[in-house]
């Protein structure tokens, strides 16, 4: 039997191209900019700050330049809870918590945050269209002076949200985008 099927990596079908200053690049020249967020504790915020957190996500929304894309991304994992019995000053009510709740499972939470540039061609473009039809590889509005825009507005959109007190914006270096050789980066996670 002839084996008439080419074989392909997967980094040649994967979309991204190179992670550099904590920015994700992919083949199409987007930039996105990785977040991890820190939200409050379910049942524990009042409805006027809700309505305070919904009107920083409003501003903070503004603030990107035309052809953004926000993704917020939440994952759920399932875990073992690990007790913290070595701690000297635990009660006794403590450490039986503790015990009680050793090795059971439930679900962990992490929140992401995704800022991307892409650009007009970009947002209109259909999944048939590739770069071969285009002509060139990179697209004519992508210039130093739009990145340094993008990131300006990203820094912006960073300080809006951090300063409601009630929700968190780390930026994620480029070792927790692609990982280490002892630990997985959020893209191998991700696969």
């Amino acid at each position: 039997m002839i084996n008439t099927l080419k074989a392909t990596t997967l980094e040649s079908k994967l979309p991204l191209l190179a992670v550099e200053h904590g920015c994700i690049i992919s083949k199409d020249a987007d930039i996105t900019v990785a977040f991890e967020v820190g939200l409050p504790e379910l049942f524990t915020v009042t409805s006027q700050e809700y309505e305070a957190m919904h009107a920083a996500w409003c501003k903070a929304i503004k603030v990107l330049p035309h052809f953004s894309v926000v993704h917020k991304q939440d994952w759920f994992m399932a875990e073992n809870y690990k007790p913290e019995l070595q701690k000297d000053d635990l009660s006794f009510l403590d450490r039986s918590f503790e015990r009680h709740f050793n090795e059971r499972p439930y679900l962990a939470h992490k929140c992401y945050l995704f800022l991307t540039k892409t650009t007009k061609e970009r947002m209109r473009q259909q999944s048939n269209f590739s770069t071969l039809c285009r002509g060139r590889i990179t697209p004519k509005e992508l210039n130093h002076e739009m990145v340094v825009k993008f990131m300006e507005s990203v820094e912006q959109f960073e300080r809006i949200i951090n300063d409601t007190g009630y929700i968190k914006l780390r930026r994620l270096s480029d070792d927790e985008i692609v990982g280490t050789e002892t630990t997985s980066g959020i893209i191998e996670r991700y696969m």
